[in-house]
């Protein structure tokens, strides 16, 4: 079962996760001017990550000339998070690697179990996250979260950056952050 949604305008989860430059990833620790855009992907077995993983990379200039700083994470071990790497080479990506399935959860992502060998052959995990994107402010409150079942359509990162635009240009507020009761 997954853990309740996070909820915008709230702190998110602690994130401290190695990084493949042999740094680490701790969420608030240097965060973006903006934002920090979280992407976790579901890992090295998956075809559909690796092309989106590249259109992040292709859009990365803008994302940072917009104060944001780009992350990804998924649940690889580090030699699946280096072959991920190399058929990427995506250096404008920060990757980390080594998400627990507990830190999936506590940040709303949906589970797999593996079906055995991928369209291209390569073993998935026996567990793994389920994709999903988010951006954070530099004080840790969540401002924008999507969560997939699957890897089939994602946010589309060209749209992300024009609602980041538009959230920096008219200071939109986060929304979804009603968890009151609901009138009758």
């Amino acid at each position: 079962m997954n853990a309740t949604a996070l909820m915008p305008r709230q702190p998110v989860p602690a994130l401290n996760l190695p990084l493949l430059d042999g740094g680490r990833f701790v969420l608030g620790a240097a965060p973006g001017e903006r934002f920090d855009l979280i992407v976790f992907y579901r890992g090295l077995h998956c075809p559909i990550c690796a092309k989106y993983l590249l259109e992040l990379e292709r859009l990365a200039p803008e994302f940072t000339q917009r104060g944001v700083q780009i992350i990804v994470a998924s649940s690889d071990t580090e030699d699946r998070a280096r072959r991920m790497a190399a058929k990427l080479q995506a250096p404008a990506l920060k990757m980390a690697y080594g998400l627990s399935l507990i830190s999936a959860r506590q940040w709303g992502l949906y589970l797999s179990a593996s079906r055995g060998t991928t369209s291209i052959g390569i073993e998935e995990p026996a567990l793994f996250s389920e994709p999903g994107v988010f951006l954070v402010r530099p004080d840790g409150t969540l401002y924008y979260g999507a969560v997939q079942t699957m890897p089939f359509a994602r946010p589309q990162f060209q749209d992300l950056l024009g609602a980041i635009d538009y959230a920096i240009n008219v200071n939109y507020p986060a929304r979804g952050e009603y968890g009151g009761d609901i009138p009758a």
